[in-house]
């Protein structure tokens, strides 16, 4: 039976999916993102609570006559694609009930190398949506902003959009680092080369969790970068065409 390791849960989200989510954040991510702000579920051995696909599937389940509006199971992280065995026993249990699967993924696993790409399209199979977070289209920018090239990221959208999986695209707006325009109109650009989105999120960067790597003796390279302003978000959504999305589409 296989058990995966996971650090907290959220009975009633509403912004990750669509309708009422029961939301699993995953121990474990091997991205190192400046602003993150789950820096407590980077650890892949420690932290959290280990349970049983099946165990984290009834824990759920019993808050089915709340999912509505499509609502269902999304699975978070840290990185949910590095403990890929359990999402796809959980998914597996989640589909022989009817209900709607989502996944909230950087990408940063994702491989077309055996064994992980065969069971990468294994969970595919029992996956309703992806929500896919470019932390930046560029290739040096992105090591510098999370340790981690981006090129195979990009080869898991180009394989998303060869078998029509459905995502939402989401890109945190970090001034100084991924709000200019240059970036954003290559970002654009790349998503249009995609057949498979169906919506387009600009996340404005916040500091809340800055207390988070104090607690945990963290340095946090973006306490000096401000919060950006309506018209920063106005125009990186301008930019990236958010509003010719529609949403969530069955």
């Amino acid at each position: 039976m296989i058990e995966g390791r996971i650090n907290t849960v959220e009975t009633f989200g509403s912004v990750d999916g669509p309708g009422v989510r029961f939301i699993f954040f995953m121990q474990g991510c091997p991205l190192r993102c400046g602003y993150c702000h789950n820096p407590e579920t980077w650890s892949m051995t420690e932290g959290g609570e280990v349970m049983t696909a099946e165990a984290a599937f009834q824990k759920a389940f019993r808050f089915k006559n709340y999912w509505k509006n499509g609502g269902g199971i999304t699975v978070s992280g840290g990185e949910p694609l590095a403990q890929i065995d359990f999402l796809i026993e959980l998914f597996k249990l989640a589909k022989a009930k009817g209900v709607h699967t989502c996944i909230d993924t950087a990408g940063a696993p994702f491989t077309r190398e055996e064994p992980f790409f065969g069971m990468f399209k294994e969970l595919m199979e029992v996956t309703d949506l992806l929500l896919v977070d470019v932390k930046h289209i560029d290739n040096e920018k992105h090591l510098d902003l999370t340790g981690k090239t981006n090129t195979n990221i990009l080869d898991m959208f180009h394989y998303l959009d060869e078998i029509q999986k459905p995502i939402w695209i989401r890109h945190v707006l970090v001034p100084g680092y991924t709000a200019d325009e240059d970036s954003l109109t290559r970002l654009d650009a790349f998503i249009k080369t995609l057949s498979n989105v169906q919506r387009v999120e600009v996340l404005p960067y916040h500091a809340m969790a800055i207390t988070k790597y104090e607690k945990y003796g963290i340095p946090y390279r973006f306490k000096d970068v401000e919060i950006p302003d309506q018209e920063t978000i106005q125009k990186a959504n301008d930019l990236l065409h958010t509003a010719e999305y529609t949403g969530y589409k069955n």
